[in-house]
């Protein structure tokens, strides 16, 4: 009998999806908010004077804003096994589930495209990939995969065709009118790569960078959702891997070791394959993913082992709880202080935001505490809300 969600919430034919009490992972919460938070101050890192941590790598390399985007791409995977696992659990059967997902998949994307596209929605230039297309593109394949079959098995089948696939065609694959990688153009190009093709002839002057008379790229592109998925699954293993009726401290261990394996894999991989956000490559799952299981085997160890449960963890919840409503106001709030015009004297105006900027954070003589200072305080700003909603108990869902 295939594995999957009954249709009968009252009849159960896979034992690891009775119904049962769903302990709410308080540690995964965490994660989730750190997460947003930092993705927030690098969002808003304060321009260009800010430290080289806060911005992303020009192209191959590897910095630690690099791994926010997928870390919380990794949280949707393991998210959903543990959110699918508590709907079963009421009730919901599974034709219900997947028309959540697919629903719920639709308004990231949705909610995507106004966030590129606020405040002018300019449809000439209007872009349609970005953070919450790809957010629902995983966890829309990954949401029904696991509705579909719940083995671990299957996603590190999965897992593995998303990379090594992935691998094959970026490097083997001819790119129309170019050639083929390491051989007519330089393998890895910024440009003259199949990724970037591909988005170029599918959107033309639909892309996050492009010029007047040509396209260039752009970071979340069509194909490079393959190794995204392959990310959300690495959090679908995860998730799988931390239900399971090991002991706390086993789980731990898990953690660590898998976090470790990762890393190794990935940067010896990337001798071939470099790690590179834009293009999201195989290596860069790997480590990225690696770096993703070392913060949740911190988390893990310490609230669910530890029982460090007091104090620290109370703003990462609070940004954890609203993790998309804190995004989407993140990203709306600067486009609203940009078209908000103040006088500069002499008869003169400027933005808002730049306003503020000049007026207290540029007094800061070191250029990158300034920006630093503008971005930490960007972030607490967007906590305002997301505290409002959870002092009084909005969550809001998708």
């Amino acid at each position: 009998m295939q594995p999957g969600l009954t249709e009968k919430p009252t009849t159960v034919t896979n034992p690891a999806l009775a119904p049962n009490p769903v302990k709410r992972l308080l540690s995964l919460d965490v994660v989730r908010g750190i997460t947003i938070a930092f993705m927030i101050m690098v969002n808003n890192n304060g321009g260009p004077g800010s430290w080289r941590f806060m911005n992303h790598a020009n192209w191959n390399g590897l910095t630690p804003t690099d791994l926010v985007f997928p870390t919380f791409v990794f949280i949707v995977g393991v998210s959903v096994v543990f959110a699918f696992h508590a709907r079963i659990a009421k009730g919901d059967t599974r034709a219900k589930l997947a028309k959540h997902t697919i629903i719920r998949a639709i308004v990231l994307i949705l909610f995507g495209i106004i966030v590129n596209s606020f405040p002018f929605f300019h449809l000439d230039h209007m872009r349609f990939y970005g953070v919450l297309q790809r957010i629902g593109v995983c966890y829309l394949v990954v949401g029904l995969f696991y509705l579909w079959d719940q083995r671990a098995s299957t996603k590190w089948i999965a897992l593995g065709f998303c990379l090594v696939g992935y691998w094959v065609l970026v490097r083997w694959v001819p790119i129309p009118g170019v050639g083929v990688p390491g051989r007519d153009v330089p393998f890895m190009d910024m440009t003259n790569n199949l990724v970037s093709w591909l988005d170029r002839a599918l959107f033309p002057h639909h892309l996050y960078l492009y010029a007047p008379d040509h396209n260039v790229r752009d970071p979340e592109g069509l194909l490079s959702d393959l190794p995204a998925i392959g990310t959300a699954l690495m959090g679908v293993i995860t998730g799988i891997f931390l239900r399971s009726k090991r002991s706390v401290a086993a789980k731990t261990t898990g953690l660590a070791i898998a976090s470790i394996c990762s890393l190794a894999v990935g940067y010896l991989w990337s001798l071939e394959f470099p790690l590179n956000k834009n293009m999201w490559t195989s290596s860069f799952v790997l480590v990225a993913g690696g770096y993703s299981l070392a913060l949740l085997c911190f988390a893990w160890f310490t609230i669910e082992q530890m029982n460090w449960r007091k104090g620290w963890t109370w703003p990462w919840l609070v940004f954890g709880s609203n993790a998309i409503a804190a995004y989407m106001f993140s990203e709306l709030m600067p486009g609203i202080l940009y078209n908000i015009h103040v006088s500069a004297g002499s008869g003169k105006h400027t933005e808002l935001m730049v306003w503020l900027f000049t007026h207290t954070f540029a007094h800061i003589p070191d250029p990158h505490w300034a920006a630093f200072a503008y971005s930490a305080s960007f972030t607490t700003f967007c906590f305002i809300p997301v505290w409002i909603l959870y002092r009084r108990k909005i969550f809001l869902k998708v």
